[in-house]
């Protein structure tokens, strides 16, 4: 189901259908709950919580921001860098612009906090911190060292650099 995944532009409608296909089979795998004497359907809330906030959704951005420090780290004159580096000059297309992968994953840097992340790419070490951020259950900003971002911490973390 997610075989290239990393290479998904996702608008907010594919993200609800991915989410509401991943319930269906949570739904299907956990089964219904017998409680007073009657079956009933497990709620979205149970469901989240057996899940501990992982979804596929939250998954997908992970390994896209995963493969952007991969390209990041190719060398130059590589097929993979030259195309990810390369800007196409044309006529603008009519209507509403199309998502581009490289604004999607540099917004999911934005939402974790993540500035300056070419930076951090450099750093293997670094960067693997964040790309496990990114996977987390939730994302929620707070303040860090620059040194802490490695440590997990329970559904809290921000990566930052310092500014000069």
């Amino acid at each position: 189901m997610s075989y290239g995944a990393e290479a998904w532009t996702l608008t907010k409608k594919e993200e609800q259908a991915l989410l509401i296909f991943e319930r269906k089979i949570f739904r299907r795998v956990y089964g219904a709950k017998y409680g007073n004497g009657e079956w009933k359907s497990r709620t979205n809330l149970e469901l989240e919580e057996m899940s501990k906030g992982e979804s596929i959704v939250k998954w997908i951005k992970g390994q896209r921001i995963s493969s952007l420090g991969h390209l990041e780290g190719i060398e130059e004159d590589m097929m993979p860098k030259k195309i990810f580096t390369q800007e196409l000059e044309r006529a603008r297309r009519r209507g509403r612009l199309r998502k581009r992968w490289k604004k999607e994953v540099e917004r999911d840097l934005q939402v974790l906090g993540v500035r300056r992340w070419r930076e951090f790419v450099a750093d293997r070490k670094k960067w693997k911190g964040i790309v496990s951020i990114g996977q987390s259950p939730q994302w929620a900003v707070v303040p860090m060292e620059e040194e802490e971002y490695t440590k997990p911490r329970k559904n809290l973390c921000v990566i930052t650099a310092t500014d000069s």
